[in-house]
């Protein structure tokens, strides 16, 4: 059971300090209750914190924390009290992992935590995006609003994120169905139709000479080959961990031709929604373009909406600060906020271009699959085609080399 470490006044204003064990930092104000006491501090043991951290720390669905969001939202609108909202989603979670994490925030808010900071020790759980939203709403008093809208807004993101995601699996299907397809016509018939050549020791033509090398260079070279490529990519993967690796990647992709351009989008479309959101639920600007800015995900991009943060901080409108990043604001982005700005609506404004650059980010993924599929097939057909070809060039003359 864990054990809380209490500070404690008498009514004489005495103070006294100990140790109780409880399930909850509710039951420990309960029994400091009992006993006529009035805590001035009160915090669960290290050793038992990080014991119970352990046992609470399985990774949590992303279908249940946005269940918790909504449900919170509706229980608070309804007039729940928080530590009650609380311990009543904690009692009705299905999922192991996070009953025990929604349990361990009632315990954290029930002994005075700030939820924002509660949901904070739990970072794989409640993103920074998230813990500043309800942070905003903790501080402004609508709180239920906040949850309702970042409910509403991982929905849609869930939703965005799973249209790229199924966009990319036919052509990767089809990229690996290809290099299957060469290994396996290079590492199985090519020997067999090499081993048949040699016999008649006639010079082979060159594209048969280069297609039987290379299969003479997978079966010599082909496991340090697999060596070497997994190294690389673990060499390049501890490159894209540091700051200047990632800075370069995220520009060479920014630069790929229809790639690029998609990326861009999908940033736009989350940086809008999120400032939107933010604005519609009371945060002012310069705080809600510090958080929209983590929702971009691009450290590039991200950079120039900090560059307009700092711009709008001294004074410039919104449209004129964002009008210098055009790489991630289009101009008729920028013309839309500067009408929006003038008008008051700001905020829904933003929801609405991010709607209708969401559903242009669909039409473009879908063409982009659309092109890609036959490119894919052409190529995948030409590399066989090519090896095929190769091997049957000889077969032309095998009757001469017999005569």
């Amino acid at each position: 059971m864990p054990q809380f470490a209490y500070t404690a006044k008498d009514q004489s204003g005495i103070r006294s300090s100990g140790v109780l064990s409880a399930t909850t930092r509710e039951a420990v104000l309960d029994q400091l209750a009992g006993r006529g006491l009035f805590p001035v501090q009160l915090e669960e043991q290290e050793e038992d914190r990080h014991a119970r951290r352990v046992i609470v720390g399985g990774r949590v669905p992303f279908s249940a924390v946005e269940s918790f969001t909504r449900e919170l939202a509706n229980l608070l609108t309804g007039g729940v009290p928080l530590a009650r909202a609380l311990r009543i989603l904690a009692r009705e979670a299905s999922h192991p992992a996070a009953a025990a994490q929604w349990q361990a925030v009632h315990d954290d808010v029930a002994g005075g935590t700030p939820l924002a900071e509660a949901m904070g020790r739990w970072p794989k759980s409640f993103g920074p995006v998230y813990l500043a939203m309800v942070r905003a709403g903790e501080t402004g008093g609508f709180l239920d609003l906040v949850l309702f809208q970042i409910a509403d807004f991982r929905t849609r993101e869930r939703d965005l994120i799973g249209k790229v995601k199924a966009a990319m699996i036919y052509p990767c299907v089809l990229t690996v169905i290809a290099v299957g397809v060469l290994i396996f016509c290079l590492t199985y018939f090519i020997p067999r139709f090499s081993a048949i050549f040699q016999q008649f020791n006639a010079d082979l033509p060159l594209p048969t000479q280069i297609v039987v090398a290379i299969s003479e260079s997978l079966w010599s070279y082909g496991l340090p080959a697999i060596l070497g490529l997994a190294m690389g990519a673990f060499l390049l993967q501890r490159v894209m961990v540091a700051d200047a690796g990632r800075r370069w990647l995220e520009k060479v992709t920014l630069r790929t031709p229809a790639v690029g351009r998609i990326l861009a989008r999908f940033a736009l479309v989350r940086f809008t929604r999120m400032l939107g959101t933010l604005l519609a639920a009371g945060v002012p600007l310069v705080a809600a373009l510090r958080v929209g800015r983590e929702a971009i995900g691009i450290q590039t991009l991200s950079e120039t909406v900090a560059s307009a943060t700092d711009q709008v901080q001294r004074g410039s409108s919104l449209a004129r600060s964002l009008a210098r990043a055009m790489g991630l604001f289009p101009a008729s982005v920028v013309e839309t906020i500067a009408v929006a700005e003038e008008t008051g609506r700001l905020d829904t404004e933003l929801v609405r271009v991010a709607d209708t650059y969401e559903k242009q980010l669909d039409r473009e993924l879908r063409m982009l699959v659309a092109l890609a599929e036959p490119l894919l097939l052409f190529l995948m057909a030409a590399l066989v085609g090519t090896v095929v070809v190769a091997m049957l060039l000889p077969v032309f003359s095998l009757q001469d080399l017999i005569q």
